[in-house]
């Protein structure tokens, strides 16, 4: 894990990587990999400071394209179970998620259920651009709030 981290870090230094591989880590830690995007976009503004709202934007953009891409994952489960029954589904236990509608996927930054959440949104065929405003919303506020805080407990310049 070392040094993984170490080479994480060596390429956000480089101003020419820093925002493609905060983006590329929050899109892939959208889906449902197993991946955090904190650590990347909270290195690479500890080694740039100027790049703070560049790296929590890229980031929020990211992970809401993954998100994106959960929800069409999800949607295109359902069409595939739906064919093979030959019938429309619609689980009961997913009834709640129903109530909220695109509004749930506000959750979509919590860690555990945000991602699947995405997934589930599409399975519903809950509306797509309502749902990925939602996402974005809910993840903006996820990176600014870690961030500043991750900034808060340690403030000491980066290097």
């Amino acid at each position: 894990m070392e040094i993984w981290m170490n080479h994480l870090m060596d390429l956000l230094a480089l101003p020419q990587y820093g925002l493609s591989t905060v983006f590329l880590v929050s899109f892939i830690s959208a889906t449902l990999l197993p991946l955090g995007s904190e650590p990347a976009v909270f290195g690479l503004i500890k080694l740039n400071p100027e790049l703070f709202w560049p790296a929590v934007l890229v980031a929020t953009a990211g992970n809401t394209l993954g998100g994106a891409l959960s929800w069409w994952m999800g949607y295109g489960a359902h069409k595939a179970v739906d064919r093979a029954r030959g019938e429309h589904s619609n689980p009961r236990a997913l009834a709640w998620l129903q109530r909220f509608g695109a509004k749930a996927c506000l959750l979509s930054w919590l860690p555990i259920v945000g991602d699947p959440l995405c997934a589930v949104a599409g399975w519903l065929k809950l509306p797509f651009w309502q749902c990925v405003a939602y996402m974005a919303v809910g993840k903006f506020g996820r990176y600014l709030t870690m961030t500043a805080g991750l900034l808060y407990l340690w403030p000491e310049a980066g290097g």
